[in-house]
Parts: structure tokens; sequence; C-alpha cells
């Protein structure tokens, strides 16, 4: 299993960069998820799922993601979803917004990926933390630039 915990401070507005994972805009964020479709919304969001379909190279694979946690306060932003990815691998993911100020937001990223069977247990440790840690600091990196240029207006 492979499990990673994040955070950097984003200086931008805790909405603003909340709304990048709203599914209009999590193609900016998450280009390689090239469509999201809801299944089922639920009040208060927990338990609702979406079909998303995410294209590596020439693969694509569809899989569908539940949300386990969910809270939207003007202080703090949270969402926790799972999937399983090709039969084969079990993912959690953690996104976490804290406003400092009213220009300046903590974002925290968590989450663990975990092999299903024996050969998706030996992926997973094959991969390894070093090339998993360079997908996670990429993806926080890309919030951030998105988060930066909604701010200024797409400059």
């Amino acid at each position: 299993m492979i499990s990673w915990k994040k955070e950097i401070i984003i200086p931008v507005n805790i909405e603003i960069i909340w709304t990048l994972f709203d599914i209009e805009n999590m193609k900016r964020i998450m280009p390689q998820v090239i469509e999201t479709k809801v299944l089922e919304k639920t009040d208060g969001i927990v338990g609702s799922t979406y079909e998303q379909t995410y294209q590596e190279g020439k693969r694509v694979e569809k899989y569908i993601v539940t949300d386990l946690e969910h809270e939207d306060t003007p202080e703090r932003k949270h969402n926790k979803s799972g999937f399983t990815l090709a039969k084969m691998f079990e993912i959690e993911t953690s996104f976490t917004l804290i406003k400092i100020s009213e220009n300046e937001t903590k974002f925290l990223y968590s989450g663990q990926n975990k092999g299903t069977n024996f050969i998706a247990r030996c992926m997973v440790k094959m991969m390894g933390n070093k090339k998993n840690e360079q997908v996670v600091t990429d993806f926080m990196e890309r919030v951030k630039t998105e988060a930066l240029k909604d701010k200024t207006g797409g400059k």
C-alpha cells in the first residue's frame, strides 16, 4: 500500500480554490479525467456516485467514484472519495482546504492506493513512493497554478 499526506499554502481565497473541484472544472486540475458523469447525487453529498473516464496514453478506464466525506463551511472545505481502478487498485483521496485569511488557504491532499490482489500489490510496490510523490506534487502544483489564474482573471 502507498499512502501520502502533503500540504501547501496557496495565496488565493478558499472559495476560488474550492470551485476547481466542481465537476465542470475538474479537467483543469485532473487533465487525465476526460469525463465525469453524475450517477446519483445525494443530499449532503456523502454517498453520491460518479462515473469517471480516465485516459493515460491510449488506455482508457471507467470507474465509479463515491463521496465518503464532505464538508463545506466558510472556514473549511473537505471531500474524501474512493474508487476501484481496473478491478486492481482501491484508491481513496482526500482534499481539505482551510482558510488562513481572505487571500491565503492551506491545501491538504492525502490518500492511499492499495492492490486488491497479489499482482496489484506487487505493482503498487514496484511503482514506489518516489513516483507517487511526484504525481502528488504535480497535482498540488496544478491546483495552485489554476487557482492563481482564477485569482488574477486568467492572466
